[in-house]
């Protein structure tokens, strides 16, 4: 520990940066080239530390969530490197050595593990002899294919098996982006399918490249996808709920404040005004406490309470509860903060929007959920550790108006 304080000592850091400012251009790649073993050797810590955690907890699914929260990453991000770290430190014993060495990035390690996952563990500890010689000075694609030739050259029979096996695993993500954009992509789909649905989206661009059309051709396929999705010239349409936050003077164009859409971020205030202006657009009247921006009641007309109850709940929380993952409420389950069997109440002082995977985490051992009148909730994870997650405001803290003088 002594040696990990002292590399993050700032002093240490801040005396090797300035030295950096009188290097020649030689001295800077060979420095560049250092600081990445350094690093690499690092990372070879970090995944020896989490495979310890995962064999403490006998490899809980929880374990995926506290490395998300502890190191700040995504869910599939942190699944990746436990899974990594599980199989460097028991099948691919070699090729944790290379990082020992400084001369395997953690990032290209997390691609072996991965390439090799289908393997036997005697099968994987004989494609990590073969790769030993293979991986050094390597970028992350050529540590891919390596990878992936030596596992097919170790059990050409279950090749067949493990290209079947991915096929099974396809599916579809969504990635949000910045600034009113995202990204919808079909994962691992048969290759001949997948194929055949760009060849017809690029036929149909390709048609409408005539008289005035403007749209680029990316542009063209783009939109030709999405109509397809959404029942345009593919099927039955269908519509979608979205939550979008703006306040009444951004609606009416009397400010330029940013909305927020749940599962998304934040928009600016022109693009929210065109989503909002859209032909199947139902308005919802919610009000917020003046002070605080968080909401306290929600305009609806005829409702059974047990639906206001929940409707209201997702407005309030917008995404899945707990911090780090945005999972739009609406795909989220509706669970108890304290569960309904140990005294918890169906109303929304006790109610929260948590993705079915998060709503099993809460189940696991050692996970403690605290939830508040006002929606605050902390989560302490089996090692102590807590994490907070408060409903946004729906407009930023307002400081309260002067009392009038007596």
């Amino acid at each position: 520990m002594a040696l990990l304080e002292e590399l993050a000592d700032p002093v240490v850091l801040g005396s090797v940066n300035a030295a950096v400012l009188s290097l020649e251009d030689n001295d800077c790649v060979a420095l560049a080239q250092a600081a990445s073993a350094g690093i690499a050797r690092l990372e070879a810590v970090r995944f020896r530390a989490l495979a310890q955690l995962s064999r403490h907890r006998e490899g809980a699914r929880s374990v995926v969530q506290e490395v998300a929260l502890a190191l700040s990453l995504v869910d599939n991000h942190a699944g990746a490197m436990v899974a990594a770290a599980e199989a460097l430190t028991t099948r691919l014993p070699r090729t944790l050595n290379l990082m020992d060495e400084g001369k395997l990035a953690g990032f290209n390690a997390q691609k072996v593990a991965a390439a090799t996952a289908w393997l036997s563990d005697e099968n994987a500890l004989a494609a990590d002899a073969l790769l030993e010689d293979r991986l050094p000075d390597r970028n992350s694609t050529q540590v891919r294919k390596a990878a992936s030739n030596a596992a097919i050259s170790v059990d050409r029979e279950g090749a067949d098996k493990r290209a079947e096996h991915s096929r099974e695993g396809r599916r579809l993500s969504l990635r949000q982006g910045e600034t009113g954009v995202a990204s919808i992509e079909v994962e691992d789909g048969p290759a001949e399918k997948v194929t055949a649905a760009y060849q017809r989206i690029d036929r149909e661009a390709r048609a409408l490249r005539t008289g005035g059309e403007t749209r680029t051709l990316d542009q063209l396929r783009a939109d030709i996808a999405l109509d397809l999705l959404l029942g345009g010239q593919g099927g039955t349409s269908e519509r979608a709920e979205v939550f979008l936050y703006m306040d009444l003077d951004t609606y009416l164009g009397l400010n330029n404040d940013p909305a927020e859409m749940a599962g998304h971020g934040h928009l600016p205030a022109a693009l929210a005004r065109h989503i909002a202006s859209g032909p199947d657009t139902v308005l919802r009247r919610i009000i917020t406490d003046p002070l605080s921006g968080q909401v306290l009641d929600l305009g609806r007309e005829r409702y059974r309470p047990t639906a206001g109850v929940a409707e209201f709940v997702r407005v309030r929380d917008r995404e899945c509860r707990r911090p780090g993952c945005h999972r739009p409420a609406q795909a989220c389950d509706l669970d108890h903060a304290v569960p309904w069997q140990h005294g918890g109440h169906t109303s929304a002082d006790d109610l929260i929007d948590l993705c079915r995977r998060d709503h099993r985490l809460k189940d696991e051992p050692g996970w403690t959920y605290h939830l508040t009148p006002d929606g605050a909730l902390t989560i302490t994870t089996p090692t102590g550790q807590t994490y907070g997650s408060t409903p946004p405001p729906l407009h930023p803290p307002r400081t309260p108006p002067e009392e009038p003088p007596f």
